[in-house]
């Protein structure tokens, strides 16, 4: 009997590791859909920005502290109610004082009941003459409350129509922080606003290489009675995990250009990172696995729905893609999120009179080149400043003595405050390939547009906006400043 119990268990595990095995692949294969569909799903969905003045919270009014009932007078006390009752048509004797005693009664207690009445009147209306008062003086504060909560959400939309730095990050940020991410993707985000060149750097978290499923299905194996996994090519995890990376920044761009609902961002400036252990050392590092600089024009131009995700970046936007993401090989950042971050910018102070650092835009000329050399040669870069006039548009020359990434960089250093034109830039590159240089560097106190930024993309230009100046000023212990005045 203990046999055949036991033969007929045996008999029926290969069905049931067979629909353990079917179900494992089924799910394996779900999850391969949906990293498959992130870039769809995400331009499925409605993006557009947050009008500001819907976060007006509406008017309140302040609750009745009176009852309906307290607010209407009181019926007095009804002489009939009193009045006792006559004597009869057969008066016995002594009836009529008996009478007039009940009647000079009755008149007493009319007069206390009239009393009371009074007394509890004025009672009931110093009590709802004071509750009103109170009800008044509540809306008084819920209304101000209102109209300070609807002056803070004008002042904060005027700033971000304005391209301020702090309100223009905060916007993006709540606007991205209230976006999901699938499955189990990391939420960590940073955002930062350049307003000289109407750019928003993102410092974007990634999956790193284990969100793509290692295994491609699963089977059942007889000879060993269990499920086995069927390992998915080298080759294919690779690509999947750079196609998974090309649609999350494609859909970084989706989302801020769809919330831009105030158009202050014509570029975007996007940098994914993955946070993981390095095996060869055992500690944490956060490598950049994609750096891509787009401009509205070139986002707009895109059919999103049909094109591929890592064409579209390493061909149209000249994106750096990781080759080897599974080993976490970094790729340089096009910008560096820290020189665009305002927690690192630091602010002007309203007494900036008495700040003793040098404003940038008070410098000449001759001082700010100066100033440009000696931060490159903080930087580790040895530099040859050129006289002014016989440089044949080169300001300074930095070398960097590092192999490989090192070599000869020219640079331009232009101290204005109105936007650098694209035609610098184009200069710029005809020059590094005049003097067969390995980099060109922009440096100014102003900005760029979307165009000179879109030209740069791909080609060995470094363009360093106000922002970033200040910036690397800050990192290396360089005093400066930069406050535009207000023309009077």
């Amino acid at each position: 009997m203990g046999r055949s119990m036991e033969g007929h268990a045996r008999s029926d595990r290969p069905p049931r590791r067979s629909a353990e095995a079917a179900q494992r692949t089924a799910a394996v294969q779900e999850r391969v859909d949906i990293l498959d569909n992130i870039l769809a799903d995400a331009l499925a969905a409605d993006v557009h920005g947050t009008d500001l003045q819907t976060l007006k919270r509406a008017p309140r009014r302040a609750p009745p502290t009176v009852s309906p009932a307290d607010l209407e007078a009181h019926p007095g006390p009804v002489w009939d109610a009193f009045v006792p009752h006559p004597p009869g048509t057969f008066r016995w004797w002594g009836a009529e004082r008996r009478f007039a005693r009940r009647l000079a009664d009755a008149e007493d207690r009319f007069a206390e009941a009239i009393e009371r009445h009074r007394a509890a009147e004025e009672t009931r209306r110093t009590r709802v003459a004071k509750a009103l008062r109170e009800q008044v003086e509540r809306q008084r504060r819920l209304d101000e409350t209102t109209a300070e909560q609807h002056a803070r959400i004008d002042a904060y939309q005027r700033a971000v129509e304005n391209h301020d730095r702090v309100a223009v990050t905060r916007y993006f940020t709540k606007a991205l922080d209230r976006v999901p991410e699938p499955l189990d993707f990391p939420r960590r985000r940073k955002v930062g606003y350049v307003p000289e060149s109407t750019l928003l750097a993102l410092e974007w978290d990634l999956p790193d290489v284990t969100a793509i499923p290692v295994a491609a299905s699963y089977r059942y194996d007889r000879a060993v009675d269990a499920v086995l996994a069927v390992p998915r090519d080298p080759q294919e995890l690779r690509r999947r995990y750079q196609q998974l990376v090309a649609q999350l920044a494609l859909r970084a761009l989706h989302l801020v250009f769809g919330s831009d609902r105030y158009g202050v961002v014509d570029t975007i400036v996007f940098n994914g990172m993955v946070e993981s252990v390095d095996l060869t050392t055992g500690q944490t590092v956060r490598p950049c696995l994609i750096t891509l600089r787009a401009t509205r024009e070139q986002y707009e131009a895109l059919v999103m729905d049909q094109l591929d995700p890592v064409a579209c970046v390493r061909h149209f936007f000249a994106a750096e893609v990781s080759r080897h993401p599974e080993e976490l090989q970094p790729v340089e950042p096009v910008l560096e999120f820290d020189l665009t971050d305002p927690r690192a910018v630091e602010a002007v102070d309203v007494i900036s009179e008495i700040d003793a650092r040098p404003n940038l835009l008070e410098l000449s000329a001759e001082s700010f080149e100066h100033l440009v050399q000696n931060l490159l040669t903080r930087m580790g870069l040895e530099t040859q400043l050129f006289r002014r006039g016989a440089d044949g548009g080169i300001d300074c020359v930095a070398y960097d003595p590092r192999p490989i990434t090192g070599g000869k960089f020219v640079v331009q250093a232009k101290l204005w405050t109105r936007t650098v034109p694209p035609s610098a830039v184009r200069d710029l590159f005809g020059t590094v390939l005049d003097a067969g240089a390995t980099k060109g560097i922009l440096i100014t106190t102003s900005g760029f547009g979307p165009t000179s930024y879109q030209f740069a993309n791909g080609k060995p230009l470094q363009l360093i906006d106000g922002t970033a100046l200040l910036s690397l000023c800050h990192l290396h212990n360089i005093p400066a400043r930069l406050i535009r005045r207000r023309a009077s």
